[in-house]
This record gives structure tokens, sequence and C-alpha cells, in this order.
């Protein structure tokens, strides 16, 4: 990949964690485009044509079933790329002492397989912490896991879905791979099947051990 041009990335998840909990499957999902405008648009019309969604946010977990059909195959016409890992939270015997690892861990090799194919890449993840020690705690945990990877240029913001539309058309992508998953309803998930790059699920029984 050419490292001279910018890509953009989006991160949301879907599922809850924790061993005892949390649901069957964790995913977390990242769409990566050049041009962000096209991840926007087709929100932006979902919400035109649903516009009973009051509060400008549309989550696929709560809208109707055709509204997140429409994003996902307006977002399969473009120039996209799809990553996403998918945590089997059914194998874990020793779950960690903080269950928010499992999201920091699948949001990292997520981002870090995206760095592989896109080594300059500007990194918007859905606002997950509203404390600003624990949102550096993560991002301080991502680069981490990142930094054997060399000659990068990776910015990464945590920011609100309300107020960009991208994340909220990833949003739609990680509840595909949570439907596929967790409920074993792959409909939404063949949508978008074409423009997965990685798709990989982490099997891991102890947590306790990093």
């Amino acid at each position: 990949m050419n490292s001279a041009i910018l890509h953009y990335a989006f991160i949301d998840e879907s599922g809850t964690v924790g061993a005892e909990k949390g649901t069957n499957f964790f995913a977390a999902a990242i769409l990566s485009v050049n041009q962000p405008r096209v991840l926007e648009l087709p929100v932006r019309r979902a919400l035109k044509k649903y516009g009973r969604l009051s509060s400008g946010e549309l989550k696929a977990s709560n809208v109707e079933k055709s509204a997140t059909l429409r994003i996902l195959n307006e977002i399969a016409k473009q120039d996209v790329n799809i990553i996403a890992v998918i945590v089997d939270q059914t194998v874990i015997g020793q779950p960690p002492d903080h269950a928010e690892e499992i999201y920091k861990k699948a949001a990292t090799l997520a981002i870090y397989r995206l760095v592989e194919k896109f080594p300059a890449v500007h990194i918007s993840l859905d606002r997950r912490y509203t404390k600003v020690n624990l949102r550096d705690e993560l991002e301080q945990y991502i680069r981490e896991g990142i930094q054997n990877l060399q000659h990068t240029v990776v910015l990464i913001r945590q920011e609100s879905s309300y107020i960009h539309k991208e994340l909220q058309a990833v949003d739609a992508i990680a509840w595909a791979f949570f439907q596929k998953y967790e409920r074993g309803n792959s409909r939404f998930f063949d949508i978008i099947a074409a423009k997965v790059m990685v798709e990989e699920v982490i099997i891991k029984k102890n947590w306790k051990n990093g």
C-alpha cells in the first residue's frame, strides 16, 4: 500500500463484553475509506427517509431493519474496506480481571490489521468512555499494541457518533457481524461480504495472561 495516501477509518462495536454476563460474541468493526463523505451520505439519506428518528442518530439495534438494510446496501456500492475482529466469549474459562480488556483487545487487533495494510490512517473510534483518563488509557493500549509496525502515521480520535455520521455507518457494519455470529443470521453480513478484507475470530480461553 502507498503510505503517502491518508486513509480514514471508523470503528464501532456490537455486543457486550464479559464471559458470564456478556453476549456470546463481541464484534469490533472498521470501515476504511479514502473519502469519508461516502459513509456520511447513506446515513443522512436514511435519517431523512426515517425522519421520526428525532435523536438524529441511527443505531442499527434500535431502528427498523429496513433502515439498516438501506445503509448497508449503499455502503456496499462504495470503495470501502471492512475489517472485523470477533471475540468468541463462549470459550472463555478464565476471564480478564476487567471485562473491558476484551473490548480493548478486539479493537486493537482490528486496528493492527488495518495499519498493516494502510500505514497512514486517521482513525475515529466511537467514544466509549466519558472519562478522559479512560480514553487516554485506551489510546495508550492501542499504540502499544501496534508499536512494532514500522513507518506508520496513525492519528487516533475518540468521537461522538451523534456528531459523526460515519460512525453511525460503521455501527451498522458491526451490527451485521454481530447478527451473523450471535444470531446465526447472515442476511445483513451478506450485503457487505465482498468488501470484507479481514474477518478474524479470537478464540481464547485464558485472558489472565494478557
